[in-house]
Parts: structure tokens; C-alpha cells; sequence
């Protein structure tokens, strides 16, 4: 299942992003940045405890300002709230209890989502117990006493956070049927491709930029098997997110990817690759998925018998780092090869969950090394001992060697491109993980 999403929310200047912070900051939450489009950090990956989550931080929210900027923040505010598993909803005890927290409050109760009051800047429990207790007047539950600044009381705060975090996403039936993610910039066609698929109009076709902000789940079914499709919100450069509630889209391709088993890229044709088409293949990289270049809109390019090979060759440039990739080039309009996409998913889910025996690993480990010697340093040579799989989708291998430090990356990178001479692995990353041992172990 997909992590829980967690938002905070509330008025301006009650503290949310001092939270954010300082969670980020907090010894059992362990946080790293998701691997994003923009540089605004407005998501983190955290954990509590045994609990891993997304952490989002939200504009404040003035419900009822006239001004345009306060408006966007309310708008971002409602898609965090709308994404979210739990809203941390925040107030501020030294400004008391306002009538803009009672309007925000009813915002949250529409939701219909698990709400945790929060009450920040609470340095003295003691001294401002009284203080505290006036925020039940919300009617929203419990008031959770912090201070985000001096990281104080939010142990509590985030045990109360975790308890309604959902037991389990979708059946049991659904987690076996392949979840493909169609990802990329806005007007490439995603929706498209999958009406097409659909054979009906199932999701909105627009030529206006971020109409899908919503990651849109449809189940296909093709020769007897089952797929869902999962449709997302285009990824767009940061210099043209003007309307701010996209970098709020991003929180649901993010997730989409996270809980898809092969993400297809989506290229326009007629644009050609681009710098932020490697942006987001870097996430679908990053959480190790299979991944598929889907070249759209081939039928409006004017093709000589080089026009294939050239596209590819600039492909494999710009996504020098997915060289395993798979590519197809497609048509949404005119139906070119959508079948061959079905295969395509069928073989990268294949290879997305093959396992390779010890033995024959190690047979092509010491091929390998035979052919090309391990590199050296300061007259120390690295010495791999054995190579096994522990873990698919990705696949993931684990090589003990005498020295960590010796095992430049260059080398893995040989050893990876000799296993896929052997078994291909084609539209699947693959993970190395190093370990040291002694000549004696």
C-alpha cells in the first residue's frame, strides 16, 4: 500500500512550517526528501515509530480573504486536505482561540477526515493549562499542547497521528492486479492514451495544461487479464507553475508512482525529450520501479527509415541513467501499437520479479572478474566473495567485499551491465548493496 499522507494545516503564522521543521528534525522521525520537480519543499518522507508517512506542509488558510495570494493558499490547503489520511490541524496558544480557527475547523469537519488538534507554542504546560483548554470550544477533540520550536510534546501529538492511519489499501484482489502509472509533462497526451485503452471517455481530454490534478484509477481488462491505469496530473517546469495548487498535483504523481509497478513515461513527439521529462523519470528511478518511455503523438512526425533510430539515440542520451528503460512509440489518436503496450507491461513486470539462483550469479561474478580485475588502491585490491538476490521489484543484489571503500561505482555499474547480458532485465533498475567481510568470515 502507498504511505499515509499526513497535512498540516491552519491559520497564518500559528507555526505549521516550525513543525514541519522540526518533524524533519525529530530524532524517531526519520526524514528524507522525496525526490521531486521543484525546489520547494512542501513533502517529506517520515517515519514514527514502526509507521512511514508523507509529511505535507500547507500555506495558512484565511478562510474567508478576498486577496488573491491568501485564496491560492486556501486552494493548496483544500487539495492537502482533500489527499490527506490525517490533518494535523494547528492554533496558536499565545494568540487564543479566533474566530478564523472556528471557520478552519468547520472546513475540517466537512472533510470528513481524522482531524488532531494541535495547540502550538505551549512552552509551560503548567502555566498555560487554562490556555489550553479553551481550543475544546473548537468541538474538533482533543487539544495536543506543543512547541514546535522546542520540539516539546510532539511524541504525543504524533502517536495520536498514527492510531488512525489505514489498516490496509484496496483488496486483496486489487494488490495482484499490475498498477501502470502514466506520467509526464501536461498535454502529452496521458489521458488520452487511456480513453483510448479504455475504448471510452472515461477520463477529461483537454488541451488546457493541469486539467487531471487528480490521480484517476481505471481497471482495463485485455486477452482475459487485468490492469489498472493509474492517470496523473502533468509534471510541469518550476518557472511555469504559476498556479500554485499544482505543486500540490505532485503530492498525487508522487504517491501514484510510489504505489504503481511500472510507470510509463509519456513523451511528446513533436517536442521531443527534455529536461523535464529526465525529472521525472529521476522519480520512477528513485523508488525503482519498471519503467516505460512511451514516445505519443508518432503519427504527426514526418519519418524517413532513420527517424526511429535517431529518436531513440536522443532518448538514451537525455535518460543516459534508465538505460534500461523500454520504449515504445505510439499514436493515442490513431490506436498505433497501444496493444504492444500491454506486452511491453507484461515484460517488464517479468523481469520487475525475477530472481537469479546464487550459484549462477556467482558463476557470472567470477567471469566477470576474471575478464576485468577489480580496481586497486594504494596497492589494496577490492575482492568480491560471493554475490546473492534478496529482494525483487526492484531486483536488488547484496556483494560482500574486503573493502566498501574500494568498490567504486564505475565497477558495480560492469558487474550490473554483465548480469543484464545474461538475463536482460530489461524496464527494471537494479540495486547493489555492499557489504564488508573479513577473509576469515
Amino acid at each position: 500500500m502507498s504511505k499515509p499522507i499526513v497535512a498540516i494545516v491552519g491559520r497564518p503564522n500559528v507555526g505549521k512550517s516550525t513543525l514541519f521543521n522540526s518533524l524533519a528534525g525529530t530524532r524517531k522521525a526519520i526524514v528524507k526528501d522525496t525526490p521531486g520537480v521543484t525546489r520547494d519543499r512542501i513533502y517529506v518522507d517520515a517515519a514514527w515509530l514502526n509507521y512511514e508517512f508523507t509529511l505535507v506542509d500547507t500555506g495558512g488558510i484565511e478562510p474567508e480573504s478576498t486577496d488573491i495570494i491568501l485564496s491560492r493558499m486556501r486552494e493548496q490547503a483544500q487539495i492537502a486536505i482533500d489527499t490527506a489520511d490525517v490533518i494535523i490541524f494547528m492554533t496558536d496558544v499565545r494568540q487564543g482561540l479566533v474566530d478564523s480557527d472556528a471557520k478552519v475547523a468547520d472546513m475540517l469537519r466537512r472533510s470528513q477526515k481524522p482531524v488532531v488538534l494541535c495547540v502550538n507554542k505551549v512552552d509551560n504546560f503548567k502555566a498555560q493549562e487554562m490556555d489550553v483548554y479553551e481550543f475544546y470550544n473548537l468541538g474538533i477533540g482533543e487539544p495536543f499542547p506543543i512547541s514546535a520550536e522546542g520540539k516539546q510534546g510532539i511524541g504525543d501529538l504524533l502517536d495520536e497521528v498514527v492510531s488512525y492511519f489505514p489498516k490496509g489499501a484496496g483488496s486483496a484482489k486489487d494488490e495482484d492486479i499490475p498498477k501502470i502509472a502514466i506520467v509526464g509533462k501536461p498535454n502529452v497526451g496521458k489521458s488520452s492514451i487511456v480513453n483510448r485503452l479504455l475504448g471510452e471517455e472515461r477520463v477529461i481530454v483537454s488541451n488546457i495544461a493541469g486539467t487531471t490534478r487528480d490521480a484517476i484509477d481505471s481497471r482495463v481488462k485485455y486477452n482475459g487479464k487485468e490492469y489498472i491505469f493509474i492517470d496523473t496530473a502533468g509534471l510541469r517546469r518550476h518557472s511555469k507553475v504559476r498556479e500554485e495548487i499544482e505543486r500540490y498535483s505532485i503530492l498525487r504523481t508522487v504517491g501514484a508512482v510510489r504505489r504503481c509497478d511500472v510507470c510509463m513515461i509519456v513523451i511528446d513527439a513533436t517536442e521531443g525529450i527534455t529536461e523535464q521529462d529526465a525529472k521525472i523519470a529521476g522519480i520512477a528511478h528513485e523508488e525503482g520501479r519498471g519503467i516505460i518511455i512511451a514516445v505519443n503523438k508518432w503519427d504527426a512526425i514526418e519519418k524517413n527509415n532513420k527517424t526511429v533510430k535517431e529518436f531513440t539515440e536522443k532518448i538514451r542520451s537525455v535518460l543516459s541513467f534508465i538505460s534500461y528503460a523500454e520504449i515504445i512509440f505510439i499514436s493515442a489518436v490513431t490506436g498505433q501499437r497501444l496493444n504492444k503496450l500491454y506486452e511491453t507491461v507484461d515484460m517488464v513486470l517479468e523481469n520487475q520479479t525475477l530472481r537469479i539462483a546464487t550459484g549462477v550469479l556467482n558463476e557470472i561474478l567470477t567471469e566477470a572478474t576474471a575478464l576485468q580485475q577489480p580496481p586497486t588502491d594504494k596497492g589494496k585490491r577490492l575482492r568480491i566473495f560471493y554475490m546473492t538476490q534478496v529482494a525483487v521489484k526492484p531486483p536488488t543484489f547484496v556483494m560482500f567485499v574486503n573493502d566498501k571503500k574500494l568498490t567504486h561505482f564505475s565497477y558495480t555499474r560492469y558487474i550490473e551491465n554483465r548480469i543484464r547480458e545474461a538475463f536482460g532485465f530489461r524496464g527494471t533498475s537494479l540495486r547493489f548493496i555492499i557489504r564488508e567481510r573479513s577473509d576469515k568470515e
